[in-house]
């Protein structure tokens, strides 16, 4: 089975439900088992990709699960068995608590002699190749208990590449999260997740459990597909707003930046956000503060600092927010600046603001052009009135709901950060890392908005 990487398989999206009814319209027209035998040959090409080139007596331990999971991960046991690499099985589960297609897979594995080895003996045994992980799939809804959970920290001890199937085991497909509280999950170095991508896999815990994401659609008819619920952020979704500039130009046809907020002791806030403006393109940035305004920055001297107040943009684009506070000056500045109709980016203290001030809301929802939110998951939870646990839980319908309240795109920060518009469109971004948990990233974020 080749993996397939046309131009969307891989980039859209689609819930727990879509896949299960994809499944199924598929199953109507197929064989039995027939697609637990096209992911289980799936499952061990990867592997064979993964396993150390040029080296002789490869080991590889198969861990099965009760579920569908298991069947595929028994079919890959078979097919790698076939391969001279030494293969071990783990089924901490009763044959008969096997679905009917794993329990045929079951016993083919019997039949070819494939060797299981039992729980307790497997904990003293580190010398692997590669694990495949086939515990549970997306259908886990209770934490990982028992035997299962003793497999799962067995599995993430080792210093062996680790292979998910179709999701890491604990892992919730749907908003990445781990399954349950007190709940574990596999974290894998590669996960193959069949029929279509899921959002699990790219946001919250995602990116930590899943490690590099591979697709394979099974070879389902792609009529069976219907709108993914999100996709992952990818250049031809932005280029169009990117344009050559011609040689023969000044800096003021290549647009304004008004950065405002910058309260006592946290002016650096603006500067980091109009410097980053600076650099990704604007022609001329002005750096407004609400207290008193620096004479230069002395990193970039060609911004332009300026009180706040003086400032009266006409073209371009306006940021508010950033070190801003939430005193009568702040409220006063985010007020007349609702009022500008410009592109406008709302961030940290404006949306602090707007949480408290209905009438700030109004002004949000009802402006021309939908204003740009970048809010991290405290201040959605805010905004939506909820705990933050609760905007965790499930941030693609968070940023939905954000984007639909006020009329503006969302961009909710956070690993796998969630971009939604009014018109329902979600997009998780792929790109950032740890090094962004730091003070000051969401202002040049902001500022390259």
């Amino acid at each position: 089975m080749a993996i397939v990487c046309a131009d969307t398989i891989d980039t859209d999206l689609y819930s727990v439900a879509q896949i299960r009814a994809i499944e199924q319209a598929a199953l109507d027209n197929l064989p039995p088992a027939t697609l637990m035998n096209r992911a289980g040959k799936a499952v061990a090409d990867l592997a064979w990709s993964l396993l150390p080139n040029n080296e002789k007596n490869l080991r590889v331990l198969v861990a099965v699960g009760p579920g569908n999971n298991g069947g595929d991960a028994l079919v890959a046991a078979l097919e790698l068995a076939m391969h001279d690499v030494t293969i071990c099985i783990v089924m901490p589960v009763a044959p008969g608590e096997l679905s009917s297609d794993a329990k045929t897979a079951l016993d083919n594995a019997n039949s070819k002699l494939v060797p299981f080895i039992e729980l307790s003996n497997l904990l003293n045994d580190q010398k692997w190749d590669l694990a495949i992980d086939g515990l549970f799939g997306i259908g886990l809804t209770r934490p990982v208990q028992g035997d299962f959970r003793t497999l799962v920290e067995y599995l993430n001890q080792l210093s062996c590449p680790v292979l998910a199937i179709d999701v890491p085991s604990g892992l919730d497909a749907d908003h990445g999260a781990v399954v349950g509280p007190n709940g574990i999950a596999v974290k894998a170095s590669t996960t193959i997740s069949f029929i279509a991508n899921k959002p699990g896999l790219h946001t919250l815990h995602g990116r930590d459990y899943a490690g590099n994401v591979v697709v394979d659609d099974l070879a389902i008819e792609r009529s069976l597909f219907n709108e993914p619920i999100a996709q992952l952020n990818r250049p031809a979704l932005f280029t169009s707003a990117l344009h050559p500039r011609v040689h023969a130009s000044h800096k003021g046809q290549h647009g304004d930046l008004y950065v405002t907020g910058g309260a006592s002791g946290m002016t650096g806030a603006v500067l980091l956000a109009a410097r980053a403006g600076a650099m990704t393109g604007a022609g001329r940035v002005f750096a407004g503060f609400i207290d008193t305004a620096p004479p230069f920055d002395p990193i970039h001297l060609e911004l332009m600092c300026r009180p706040a107040r003086s400032l009266n943009p006409k073209r371009g684009a306006v940021v508010v927010g950033p070190g801003m506070g939430e005193s009568s000056a702040a409220y006063d500045l985010l007020s007349r600046m609702l009022l500008v109709e410009l592109p406008l980016v709302l961030d940290a203290d404006a949306l602090n603001l707007l949480t408290v001030e209905p009438g700030l809301q109004h002004r949000v929802i009802h402006r021309r052009i939908a204003p740009l939110l970048t809010p991290h998951p405290l201040e959605a939870a805010r905004l939506l009135n909820m705990s933050t646990e609760q905007v965790q839980e499930d941030r693609l319908a968070a940023a939905k709901k954000l984007a639909t309240k006020f009329m503006s795109v969302v961009v909710l920060k956070g690993s796998g950060t969630v971009i939604a518009d009014p018109t329902g469109q979600v997009v998780i971004n792929t790109t950032g890392n740890p090094a962004l948990a730091t003070a000051g990233t969401g202002d040049v974020l902001a500022g390259l908005c």
